[in-house]
């Protein structure tokens, strides 16, 4: 039961409807007013169909501030994004064969970010504490969830990372270019220190009627650009990206187990879907390249966001 206990709280602040939020969080969070909320649930179920590597992971956050007119404003916290994220990482498999190509990786974390802007140039910056380890209960659940699936019980939770508290610094400054009403260049550096260095550059074109005047956020392990402040147009938008990463250290990959690759590349395209004002739909496939030396091949991971707030 102790091990479940951080991953019982996660649930428990993640399962929070938006009236409590609205209402009951307002105290913790200031006297900011909920502008959004954004949402991304990944899983190679809905990629490639294989459960490995980077299998799964969920992101929940709440975004407050005083308003937003579809652009960032240029001070730095005057827009907060509550981030809460769950995330596991698998080997190719997980019992028999390939079940030891690379620890099993449970994570929780928990941060503030803000998104600002300053010229022509995009802001983001945040912290958060990435928990790793059988302390979080995410191997337990994940092996709780394929009995109940009837899927095959992972076998693999006795060779994952250790218990550990990883402060994580992230920063990303991007220059969006609106070339017409519809379509959108968006290029970016990201850097990361923590629980993974990197060193990240790539580009992002929005197409279509929605995401242009939305607060986007980036998807960690995909780089997904999904809405957590949707704009009031409506209809449909795509969304085509891709980046390179050079990798130093990383957690998630102990360097007395298994090499890390020294570089990464993601290529990614996705959809929204407004569909009312308060109902919307996003659907995003990732490939992502091979982050360990051993690793055969590299992976599509499919990402889901569903937004119904009545």
């Amino acid at each position: 039961m102790r091990r479940l206990r951080p991953l019982l709280a996660f649930l428990a602040l993640t399962a929070a409807s938006p009236a409590l939020a609205e209402g009951g969080l307002s105290g913790l969070f200031d006297q900011r007013v909920t502008l959004g909320y954004g949402r991304m649930f990944d899983n190679d179920f809905f990629g490639d169909n294989n459960d490995r590597w980077r299998t799964g992971s969920y992101a929940w956050s709440i975004i407050r501030g005083q308003g937003w007119d579809g652009r960032r404003p240029v001070t730095p916290g005057e827009i907060l994004e509550y981030r809460f994220r769950m995330e596991m990482i698998a080997p190719g498999k997980l019992s028999g064969p390939g079940s030891d190509d690379r620890p099993y990786v449970g994570a929780l974390s928990a941060g503030v970010h803000t998104h600002f802007e300053r010229g022509d140039f995009d802001y983001s910056i945040g912290l958060d504490a990435v928990i790793t380890g059988p302390q979080t209960g995410v191997g337990e659940l994940q092996k709780w969830f394929h009995q109940i699936v009837s899927a095959p019980t992972p076998k693999v939770l006795d060779d994952q990372i250790g218990n550990a508290v990883h402060p994580t610094l992230t920063a990303e400054v991007a220059r969006p270019f609106r070339m017409s009403d519809t379509l959108t260049i968006r290029p970016f550096a990201e850097v990361q220190a923590g629980v993974e260095n990197i060193g990240r550059v790539g580009g992002d074109v929005i197409l279509g009627n929605v995401g242009h005047h939305d607060l986007l956020l980036r998807d960690v392990p995909t780089g997904q650009l999904y809405r957590g402040i949707e704009g009031p147009y409506s209809g449909f938008g795509y969304v085509l990206g891709a980046d390179f990463a050079a990798v130093g250290d990383s957690a998630y990959l102990p360097a007395d187990r298994v090499t890390a690759t020294e570089t990464r590349t993601r290529v990614r395209a996705g959809i929204n879907w407004q569909l009312a004002e308060n109902a919307s739909f996003y659907y995003g496939l990732t490939w992502l390249s091979p982050e360990f030396e051993g690793q055969p091949e590299g992976q599509l991971i499919g990402g889901l966001k569903l937004n119904f707030n009545f």
